[in-house]
C-alpha cells in the first residue's frame, strides 16, 4: 500500500505539496510564451531567411519548406518522448533518483530555453536543435512530477491537490505571458526591435522556469528505497527491463486501460481544440492576429479559476462524475461552434471563456483519478505512458480536421467533428468501475468516487 500523507483540506496543504505546485507554476512558461505564442512564428521567419530561392531548407541535407520547419520539429520532438520517455519513466522507478532526475531534465530544458535568446539571423538549426532538447526535457521533466503526487497526498485529497497545481500552472504561464506581450506591444518605445523582443520573451521562460524550479527542488522529498543493481546491469538495460515487464503486466489492470483509452480520445479532442481554435476564429470569424494572443491570455486566467471549481467540484460529486461533465460542456461547445448562432468575434471571446472553465478541470482531475489506478513503486513507468500516450495520438484530431476541411471546406463541419472524441469520452467513462480499478491496483479507494 501506498504511504500518502493524510492532512485536511486547506486550499495550500502541506509544504510539500506548495512545492509541487510551483513547478506547474515553473514550467507553464514554457508551454505558453515558447510553444504557444512566441517561438512558431519567430523561429519560421528565421527559417525563411536561411531558405533558397524555393523557399527551402536543408536539415541534415532534407529538403524542408521553411514554412513547415516549425510543425515537422515539433512532430519529431514529440516522436523522441514516444521513445523515450517510457524507459526514462521505468528508471525513475527503480532508483531513488526521482527528485535529482527531476531537477536534471527541468534545468536542462531550462538552459535549452535560455538559449533561444542566441537564435537570430539564419540560424534556424540552433532554434531547432535547442527546442528538441527544451521539449523533449520538459516531457521528461512532467514524469517524474507527475510520479510525486501520490506520495504527497491521499486519496482524499489527490483532486484538490492536482486541481491547485493545474490551476497555479495556468495563472504562473498567464502572469509571464502577460509581461511579454506587453514588452512586445512597448518595444518600440524602449528601444527594442521586434525580434529582440521575443528573443527575450523566450529567455524569460527559461529563466522563469529554471528559478521557481528551486521551490519543488527544495521542499519534495524521495521516498523510494535504494535498489542496487545487478553486477552486471546499468540504468539504461534496468530501464528496458523493467519497461518490459510493466507493459507485460498491464493487462492485469483491465479497468485501467478502459479509462485510459477514454482518457486518450477525449483529450485528443481538448489537445485539438486547444491548437486549432485560433485557425478557426481567424478563417471562419474573421478575427486579426492581433486579437488572438489577448484570447488565448485570457483563457489562462479563467482555467485558474476553472480548475480550482473543478477540484471542488470533485470533492461534492466525485472525480469520475466532474470529468463526465466537463465531457458535457466540451460537447456543447463543438455544437455552438458549428451552429449560426456563433457569428462574431465577441461570442467567440465568449466561447473561449467556457472553454477555459472546463480545460483545467477535465484536465487536472484526469491526472489525478489515474494516479489512483496504478501500482504503488511504479508511478514514473504509468505517468510516462500516460504522457506518451496523449501526445502519440494527438495527431488524430487534428487529422480528422483537416480531413473535414478538405471534403466540406467547411470550418464549422470541422470543429462539429471534433465532437466525436467528447462523445466516445461521454460513452466510455461510465464504463470504467474505477473502484475496482484503484482495488486492483492495490490501492485504497477515496469515499467519494
Amino acid at each position: 500500500m501506498k504511504t500518502t500523507v493524510s492532512t485536511p483540506h486547506p486550499l495550500w496543504g502541506t509544504r510539500e505539496q506548495t512545492g509541487w505546485y510551483f513547478y506547474d507554476w515553473a514550467n507553464s512558461a514554457f508551454s505558453t510564451t515558447v510553444v504557444s505564442v512566441f517561438l512558431g512564428p519567430y523561429l519560421t521567419a528565421v527559417a525563411r531567411a536561411a531558405a533558397d530561392s524555393g523557399g527551402y531548407v536543408f536539415p541534415l541535407g532534407i529538403p524542408v519548406r521553411a514554412d513547415a520547419f516549425f510543425p515537422y520539429l515539433v512532430s519529431f520532438s514529440v516522436l523522441l518522448q514516444v521513445l523515450i520517455l517510457p524507459v526514462t519513466g521505468a528508471i525513475v522507478d527503480y532508483t531513488h533518483l526521482k527528485k535529482r532526475l527531476m531537477a536534471i531534465f527541468a534545468y536542462l530544458g531550462s538552459a535549452a530555453t535560455l538559449g533561444l535568446y542566441f537564435v537570430q539571423g539564419e540560424t534556424y538549426l540552433l532554434g531547432g536543435a535547442l527546442f528538441v532538447v527544451a521539449n523533449l526535457s520538459f516531457g521528461a521533466a512532467l514524469v517524474c512530477y507527475n510520479a510525486f503526487l501520490p506520495e504527497i497526498a491521499g486519496p482524499e485529497e489527490r483532486d484538490r491537490v492536482s486541481s491547485v497545481g493545474w490551476a497555479l500552472g495556468y495563472l504562473g504561464g498567464g502572469l509571464l505571458l502577460l509581461i511579454n506581450l506587453l514588452l512586445f506591444t512597448l518595444r518600440d518605445r524602449i528601444g527594442l526591435d521586434s525580434g529582440s523582443a521575443v528573443r527575450i520573451s523566450l529567455a524569460s521562460a527559461g529563466l522563469w522556469w529554471g528559478i521557481f524550479t528551486l521551490l519543488p527542488l527544495r521542499w519534495l522529498q524521495n521516498r523510494q528505497p535504494r535498489r542496487r543493481l545487478p553486477p552486471d546491469g546499468h540504468y539504461l538495460t534496468i530501464g528496458f527491463r523493467q519497461l518490459g515487464e510493466t507493459l507485460r503486466k498491464l493487462p492485469r489492470y483491465p479497468q485501467t486501460l478502459l479509462f485510459l483509452l477514454a482518457y486518450l480520445l477525449y483529450n485528443d479532442g481538448v489537445q485539438t481544440v486547444i491548437a486549432l481554435s485560433s485557425q478557426f476564429g481567424t478563417e471562419e470569424l474573421g478575427m486579426g492576429a492581433d486579437v488572438l494572443p489577448l484570447l488565448f491570455l485570457m483563457v489562462q486566467f479563467v482555467a485558474f479559476f476553472g480548475a480550482l471549481f473543478f477540484g471542488y467540484l470533485a470533492r461534492k460529486i466525485g472525480a469520475q462524475r466532474a470529468i463526465w461533465f466537463s465531457l458535457v460542456i466540451w460537447s456543447g461547445v463543438t455544437l455552438y461552434a458549428y451552429s449560426p448562432l456563433l457569428q462574431t468575434g465577441q461570442q467567440f471571446f465568449l466561447l473561449g471563456a467556457v472553454i477555459a472553465l472546463v480545460l483545467g478541470g477535465s484536465q487536472a482531475l484526469s491526472r489525478s483519478l489515474f494516479s489512483q489506478m496504478i501500482p504503488a513503486g511504479q508511478e514514473a513507468e504509468y505517468f510516462s505512458l500516460y504522457e506518451i500516450s496523449e501526445r502519440g495520438t494527438s495527431w488524430l484530431g487534428p487529422l480528422l480536421f483537416g480531413l473535414a476541411i478538405q471534403f466540406s471546406g467547411s470550418y464549422r463541419l470541422a470543429v462539429l467533428a471534433v465532437g466525436i472524441f467528447f462523445v466516445a469520452g461521454l460513452i466510455l467513462l461510465p464504463l470504467v468501475n474505477v473502484r475496482r480499478a484503484i482495488l486492483e491496483a492495490g490501492n485504497e479507494p477515496p469515499v467519494r468516487l
